[in-house]
């Protein structure tokens, strides 16, 4: 037994959070090679790469169903507990549905004191229970490195589903938090990072993207998607191959935490971003913008920000209504959608 004062969650795992991910490339071969399977209620498969799978249940009810876990990227057991269940119920909200019955995933090792698992425990249900679900119990596996996730099930009206495809050109983009989680936690467990670094991205981790899908509710929205292990690279192209668009993403206007910057430029870059870079680079063109941007750019985000795309009169409507009923984050209109163009996404500016 590891004693409790020696005990860092972060040092247990080789990854950390959504850098944990298999890389996009991987999996998408992985998935191309597993059966289809067809069924008039299923709304969203796996196709498009969405953030979760929608069944229809009657005319007015849509089931969306996700799972997801992760290793620790924070040390505080709690906090490790509030990220991951609110990186998982924002694959709910991503597709305009209400999070309403949660699971608890969990891998833990026999050598850390389960009071750690316990404030893990604690923190996915007090974010259960913000988002106005319930927690039904889980299951749990012996493993050398602690994982924790939840398995969200959520209804939505299938009229005002919300997917990673069906932008149009002419739209503009809105993303709801700032970048650069995956290099300040690279920071953070480098012993790096400032306090005041660690304490923003904990701040941007644990919040939920529940305001801001109650606001994106009222518009009408052409595509949405949250940006998760894949960076805004990844799914930016997801959205963009989804919609048959090209996606122009403006550097300049990008939301950053404070210290990304910094922290890029000293080569604080996580796995996940190269794996990220890896899959995307072909489709994605970079040139125009600095080293440390291109590193932001496909940076592996956890608990990421809602990517919206909507018309430039309902962009204005929805962030009047983010100033008026002050989102928890900072947010910015990132980017525009164009016709296809010979590649899909295009990356411009820096600062």
């Amino acid at each position: 037994m590891i004693p409790d004062e020696e005990v860092r969650l972060t040092k247990l795992a080789h990854t950390a959070g959504c850098a944990a991910k298999i890389g996009p490339g991987t999996l998408a071969g992985i998935l191309e090679s597993l059966p289809k399977f067809e069924d008039p209620r299923l709304l969203v498969g796996i196709e498009t790469s969405d953030d979760g799978a929608i069944y229809q249940v009657n005319e007015d009810v849509a089931l969306i169903q996700t799972l997801d876990f992760f290793p620790p990227m924070v040390d505080d057991p709690y906090v490790f507990g509030q990220v991951a269940a609110a990186n998982a119920l924002s694959d709910i909200y991503a597709m305009g549905g209400e999070p309403k019955v949660a699971l608890n995933i969990v891998a833990w090792p026999n050598c850390v004191n389960p009071k750690f698992l316990a404030e893990i425990l604690r923190g996915g249900a007090d974010k259960v229970k913000e988002a106005g679900a319930v927690l039904a119990g889980g299951h749990s596996i012996q493993d050398d490195v602690p994982k924790y996730g939840l398995s969200v099930s959520g209804f939505v009206h299938p009229d005002r589903i919300l997917k990673n495809c069906g932008a149009v050109a002419g739209d503009v983009l809105i993303l709801t938090k700032p970048l650069g989680t995956g290099i300040v936690n690279t920071a953070v467990k480098a012993e790096l990072a400032s306090k005041e670094a660690e304490a923003e991205v904990i701040g941007v981790m644990t919040s939920l993207n529940k305001k801001a899908k109650q606001i994106f509710g009222r518009y009408e929205i052409h595509a949405c998607t949250d940006v998760t292990g894949f960076g805004l690279a990844g799914h930016s192209l997801e959205l963009a191959k989804g919609s048959g668009v090209t996606v122009e993403i403006d550097g300049a206007g990008l939301p950053l935490q404070t210290a990304a910057c910094e922290y890029a430029k000293m080569g604080l870059i996580p796995e996940g971003a190269y794996k990220n870079r890896a899959y995307a680079g072909q489709d994605t063109d970079v040139s125009k913008a600095e080293e440390w941007l291109q590193d932001i750019f496909f940076d592996p985000q956890t608990s990421g920000g809602l990517l919206v795309s909507v018309t430039p009169e309902t962009a204005e409507k929805i962030l009047s209504d983010f100033q008026t009923e002050g989102l928890d984050t900072p947010y910015a209109v990132v980017g525009r959608v164009l016709p296809k163009e010979d590649v899909w996404v295009r990356l411009t500016g820096g600062v």
